[in-house]
């Protein structure tokens, strides 16, 4: 019998423009800079996708480094599983986690699903993201976005109760939920909180720094709020009781769908709503991340909507639906 063909890793960055920009608290960017990791045994191939993250002092230069240092161990017959004990959590693993997902699915002719456990995947309502700017200019985005059943709000500071009434107002049967990226302060949070509640805003997204968000626990939340870059993996989501509500789970900081599909348990074990979310990216890092969001409260998946063009073969999007991939793109 012919021995296995040992697996090449071949990895690229690739950037992406963004349809006009992208704001957030911590600044705009106009282009998806992304991080491919690509496993091949000679008849089948696998991808991931992923964007390194600054937040966790993450460059698209060391990325690409840590997955392409990873060759060599791969090539000795380093597995999925023996991925998740030498490599920390991060956007490095989480392309390499998907990558051998996606060659598994390929190898056996099978959806990931179906190699996971799972159900066949449903299309589900995904948000769409408003940016961060001037009350006025938030409004026009909602206005053009009206019809969608889900608006992502990004918020950031002392002049968001306007930002949000203006948005409400120009988006009035959308369902809102607000992203303020650790950007309010404890004073600003009860005037914060109370307007997003006024505008029927239905989850608060990480108000304040995750070093700084014990004051959730002392007050009384009138909607609830959502842990993002307070929770990154299995182990940090204890910590969160008593003060968020739900947990935001996307595939960078898990370092992959391995973990995300375990955190998932995690989280509905400890009564902690689920959400499924994404950085600005093509529909190869969306694509793993449709198993994480079949258990979702709240999918937001729409990193992809905001290039100025997809990969081939990319998810259907339909107004708010988000179809599952199909196999010539991912799993």
């Amino acid at each position: 019998m012919d021995s296995p063909q040992p697996i090449s890793l071949a990895v690229r960055i690739e950037h992406w423009p963004i349809a006009g920009s992208f704001t957030i608290s911590r600044g705009t960017k106009t282009q998806a800079s992304v991080v491919v990791a690509e496993l091949s045994d000679g008849r089948h191939r696998g991808r991931g996708e992923c964007v390194p993250y600054a937040r966790y002092g993450e460059t698209v230069e060391g990325v690409a480094e840590a997955i392409a240092a990873m060759g060599g161990e791969i090539a000795r017959g380093l597995d999925r599983g023996g991925l998740q004990e030498v490599m920390r959590a991060g956007a490095a693993r989480n392309a390499l986690d998907c990558a051998f997902w996606d060659l598994a699915a390929k190898r056996a002719g099978r959806c990931v699903h179906e190699l996971a456990g799972l159900p066949p995947l449903k299309p589900l309502v995904t948000a769409y993201t408003i940016s961060l700017a001037t009350p006025e200019d938030m409004a026009a985005q909602a206005a053009k976005a009206a019809s969608r059943a889900l608006l992502k709000v990004k918020l950031g500071g002392a002049d968001d109760p306007a930002r949000i009434l203006a948005v409400r107002r120009a988006a009035p049967q959308a369902k809102l939920i607000v992203d303020a990226n650790e950007a309010w302060t404890a004073d600003m949070l009860p005037d914060n909180l109370a307007a997003c509640a006024q505008a029927g805003v239905t989850l608060v997204e990480q108000p304040l720094p995750a070093e700084d968000d014990e004051v959730l626990g002392r007050i009384t939340r009138p909607l609830p709020v959502c842990a993002d870059e307070s929770a990154n993996v299995r182990a940090s989501l204890p910590a969160l009781l008593g003060k968020y509500d739900a947990v935001n789970i996307k595939l960078d900081k898990a370092g992959g769908l391995t973990e995300a599909m375990a955190m998932v348990k995690d989280a509905e074990r400890l009564g902690l709503m689920l959400m499924a979310g994404c950085m600005v990216a093509t529909s190869l890092a969306m694509a793993p991340a449709m198993l994480i969001a079949q258990h979702a409260r709240v999918v937001d998946l729409d990193g992809a909507l905001l290039l100025t063009r997809d990969r081939p073969d990319g998810l259907r999007y339909t107004g708010s639906l988000v179809y599952p991939p199909t196999p010539a793109l991912w799993g």
